[in-house]
């Protein structure tokens, strides 16, 4: 492999581009590195959230077919209870209104959390063009 210089003028053009980097600036890359780290946890939680919503979704399905006078095992805690089908269907509409209500918190910070990141990528790209990368 064959390693190159730069040339006088090659070096001096690369110098002239650089856009000082202020307090400020630094700041506002710092802020936007833990919003994507944060952006990244809010994603992977609300998968396992609608996950979750699906699984619960299916279960219902799924007793729909199960006779009145079954009793059904229904996991409370680290246990299994058995219940009568109607309160177990009441138990998995509760969960499941409970779930998309997070799903919807999830959402909204998630959506809070993108337009600060638009807003940070605007002004570090309009001081730095090129220079740097926020593309995640």
């Amino acid at each position: 492999m064959q390693r190159r210089m730069l040339s006088k003028d090659d070096e001096a053009a690369v110098g002239a581009d650089e856009t000082e980097v202020r307090r400020e600036d630094q700041d506002k890359i710092n802020r936007f590195s833990r919003l994507h780290q944060r952006e990244m946890l809010l994603e992977d939680e609300l998968k396992t959230k609608a996950k979750d919503k699906e699984d619960l979704d299916e279960i219902s399905n799924e007793l729909e077919l199960a006779d009145e006078e079954d009793k059904i095992p229904y996991k409370i805690g680290d246990s299994f209870v058995s219940l009568p089908l109607p309160e177990v269907q009441e138990m998995l509409l509760s969960s499941t209104q409970k779930i998309e209500g997070e799903v919807s918190a999830v959402e909204e910070k998630l959506s809070g959390v993108r337009e600060e990141m638009g807003q940070l990528k605007v002004a570090l790209y309009a001081r730095f063009g090129r220079s740097i990368n926020l593309e995640t």
